[in-house]
């Protein structure tokens, strides 16, 4: 199930809504996870992946970026991903229309926009019971949609070094890379025909200078 969410905004880590947990079991637990998830928010910048999950003990931590903002949910392991993104996705939509303007102002203080926390609790509702018809209907539609999603070890990610934008920088050195032997290919083709075809070209110049010459001069 959800445990917990927290929307924060990408360029500086500012944590702009939360929601309120009533659930009081596990609350120290949870409490260590929820100072890590300010810690994620702190590695992150504009070339972090828009999804990823990041595995914790228990826990994953599932995150969304859109629009420089950080959609995070604290879930438990059993608790399908599918769902969380869907969650989270439901949370961006209705969040970017009632605050998207005001997310990038200068003078916002923490949690400027705690209000967000009834739609959240309101969401978290529906997707808490798994079973339901309607989300059955959603987890056999987006099965397929979050296999791509990067899973991270949150080890690695906090106390290792590996950065949650590695993945796309990966991604642009292996399309630099594509490119680049896109144009090597290409100049080693025409080298080729150059090769082949160079030296009847060249024949083939001479003759018609020839011909040029000795019908036009006489």
């Amino acid at each position: 199930m959800v445990k917990h969410t927290v929307i924060a905004r990408v360029s500086d880590g500012l944590p702009l809504a939360a929601s309120v947990d009533d659930d009081q079991n596990g609350e120290a637990e949870l409490a260590d996870y929820k100072n890590k998830a300010k810690l994620l928010f702190k590695k992150m910048n504009e070339n972090s992946e828009e999804k990823c999950s990041i595995e914790s003990g228990n826990y994953y931590f599932h995150y969304l970026i859109q629009n420089g903002v950080c959609y995070m949910t604290i879930c438990e392991r059993s608790y399908p991903r599918q769902f969380a993104f869907s969650y989270l996705e439901e949370l961006a939509k209705e969040f970017s229309m009632s605050y998207g303007n005001e997310v990038e102002k200068r003078n916002l203080r923490p949690y400027a926009f705690v209000k967000f926390d009834t739609f959240m609790q309101k969401t978290k509702k529906v997707y808490q019971n798994t079973r339901t018809q309607h989300n059955l209907d959603r987890l056999n539609t987006e099965l397929n949609e979050v296999a791509n999603i990067m899973t991270k070890n949150l080890e690695n990610v906090l106390w290792r070094g590996e950065g949650l934008e590695k993945m796309s920088s990966l991604s642009d050195q292996l399309r630099y890379e594509s490119q680049k032997y896109k144009k090597s290919a290409r100049d080693l083709n025409l080298q080729l025909f150059l090769r082949k075809y160079g030296p009847l070209a060249f024949i083939f110049a001479i003759i018609l200078l020839v011909l040029y010459w000795r019908f036009w001069w006489y």
